[in-house]
């Protein structure tokens, strides 16, 4: 039964690998490895886009689609993405700065091509700020509006005329800018980004005006454009999910992955009155918002080679001549802070992504949040945290311990059993099972308190590695940025030392082979943490060091030594 009991183990460790590894996957926007699920195809009506050069608007029956889309018959000639079309006058570029972002917009369409985020920096060049937006020879990254439904309407390929400020000024809290465009097919489009000191979001009000002779009824398209690659300088050992995103009141949060986009096998909510399109990367993102009750048709499709959109499209209704309708959304670029995320819209705050343990994700992260209120510093914060749950579990810890050290105690006289009944594996068993009776041992007592903690870390490591806070944030002495691995290794280091000392202090399995494994697998998981961010390896060092500590003072109040159990490869 000792056998067992260690196989027994090695299979929770073993399983709960295979089920980290599985939802890692999922987290990346991946297909699930060892559980796949059944994807949906979609074969609903053709999915809005903005796509390629000067392809014809469609309206089917129920949807809408934006500049780029073929398929049924035309409603207007609208420019897309890639467009080459030629403007009236000369294109400006619009650089407009606040507090915390520098944004580029340009008077065609009035977009947002580049927003650069100047309370963070570039973790593959420290020497300028992060660009999460761009459109440049190696990214596009765009957020565009425009109107479709009727002929030559304004859309993201009108020149427009700029009036407003470009700065923010010490004592103004909000910073207006304005795009016009010229009188298209009857209508004028007025966008007006405001944007506030210390937000990274911002409020963009589309005045839709009929200037013709004949009701029109527009339709407002929000969206955003971004190539499929992942954001440069990103660990590719740890990368985490890059892609579309929809959150809707219905289906919750639902992300999109790039190769499904490819195969139209993309599976998301159509239509809503509520929610919001996203883009994410690790630790930031871009969504479009629009109020509660809003209708809105979803879209996220592929619009050119490496190139796709998401947005929202909502109906204006008919529109008599002369007169004007207003729709407000929102936009936010910036960084995955969850409190902040929580108060923009409801759900927003998913985008940052805690995959299948969320329910015990968000209050770990609550917590270490409240412990960095009072420490002032993120790496003592994991300490701290580490600590209070080591407490918490202590009892469970405790229980699994003694388990291990009555184990310890009796293993002895189980490896001389096994040798001398070692031809008579039935007598063998019985023998075992006799022997724990009389010590009253539980084979299995060491197993549950490890299963009911392994969901608990496996939670926690995801809080750490999807929380922003950590980038380029310091701990001590060379440790500059709990997101980024050791420069020097030395913490992978102790952390395999301090590994390899706890399976030490575990009774030796008497089968050579499960003494072996009990030796290759700490290595094996150790040498991951080499390419892992240090608040990472922090939070696993803290729980082994008090792990050992535990596990000595409870063989010493049961009178088993603690010993070091070095491997014997014979």
């Amino acid at each position: 039964m000792n056998d067992i009991r260690r196989t027994i183990l090695w299979v929770i460790f073993g399983f709960s690998m295979v089920m980290l590894w599985d939802q890692w996957q999922i987290h990346n926007g991946n297909k699930p490895t060892f559980f796949p699920g059944k994807t949906a195809v979609d074969s609903a009506t053709a999915v809005p886009a903005a796509g390629a050069s000067a392809a014809t608007t469609t309206v089917p029956t129920g949807a809408a689609s934006v500049p780029g889309a073929a398929g049924a018959a035309p409603a207007g000639q609208v420019p897309g993405v890639g467009a080459a079309a030629v403007p009236a006058s000369p294109r400006e570029q619009v650089v407009v700065t606040t507090d915390v972002l520098k944004l580029t917009f340009d008077t065609e369409g009035g977009s947002l091509v580049r927003a650069e985020l100047l309370k963070h920096i570039d973790m593959a060049d420290k020497s300028r700020n992060l660009v999460l937006l761009d459109e440049s020879a190696a990214r596009t990254y765009m957020a565009q509006t425009g109107l479709i439904g009727a002929p030559g309407l304004p859309t993201h390929k009108t020149l427009m005329t700029f009036s407003g400020e470009r700065a923010l000024k010490d004592g103004q809290s909000d910073l207006v800018v304005k795009f016009e465009s010229p009188d298209a097919g009857g209508v004028k489009l007025v966008k007006t980004w405001t944007l506030r000191r210390g937000s990274y979001a911002m409020t963009v009000r589309h005045e839709v005006v009929n200037t013709g002779t004949a009701p029109v009824s527009p339709q407002l398209y929000l969206q955003l454009v971004r190539d499929g690659s992942k954001p440069p300088g990103e660990s590719s050992f740890y990368s985490t999910f890059t892609g579309p995103a929809v959150y809707t009141e219905a289906k919750k949060y639902q992300k999109v992955d790039f190769s499904d986009v490819d195969k139209n096998k993309a599976d998301f909510e159509k239509t809503s009155a509520n929610g919001y399109v996203a883009m994410v990367q690790h630790y930031f993102a871009s969504a479009w918002m629009l109020a509660d009750g809003i209708q809105r048709d979803i879209f996220v499709r592929k619009v050119d080679v490496n190139l796709y959109s998401a947005g929202l499209i909502t109906p204006l209704g008919e529109m008599a001549p002369g007169t004007a309708k207003t729709v407000d959304a929102r936009f936010f670029a910036g960084p995955q802070e969850e409190k902040v995320l929580e108060a923009l819209a409801p759900g927003l705050e998913l985008v940052k992504d805690y995959g299948w343990l969320t329910i015990l994700a968000k209050p770990l992260y609550w917590l270490l949040d409240k412990l960095h209120g009072f420490i002032q510093n993120w790496g003592w914060s994991i300490v701290a945290l580490v600590v209070l749950l080591k407490i918490a579990f202590y009892w469970l810890n405790a229980k699994a311990y003694s388990s291990m050290a009555k184990m310890k105690a009796v293993t002895p006289r189980i490896t001389e059993m096994r040798a001398r009944l070692k031809d008579n594996p039935q007598q063998m068993q019985q023998e075992m099972m006799r022997i724990y009776r009389e010590e009253k041992i539980n084979p299995l007592g060491g197993c549950f308190p490890i299963m009911v903690q392994i969901p608990v870390f496996i939670a926690l490591y995801w809080v750490l590695l999807s929380s922003v806070e950590m980038r380029n944030a310091p701990w001590m002495l060379w440790i500059h940025d709990l997101s980024a691995p050791d420069p020097f290794y030395i913490m992978p280091l102790f952390m395999t030392l301090t590994t390899l000392l706890q399976t030490a202090l575990n009774p030796v399995p008497p089968d050579p082979m499960q003494a072996k494994m009990m030796w290759f697998m700490p290595l094996a998981f150790s040498v991951m943490f080499f390419f892992f961010p240090s608040g990472l390896v922090l939070y696993w060092i803290t729980n082994n060091i008090l792990s050992i500590a535990q596990q000595w003072v409870i063989n010493t109040r049961m009178g088993v030594p603690p010993q070091f159990n070095l491997p014997k490869f014979k």
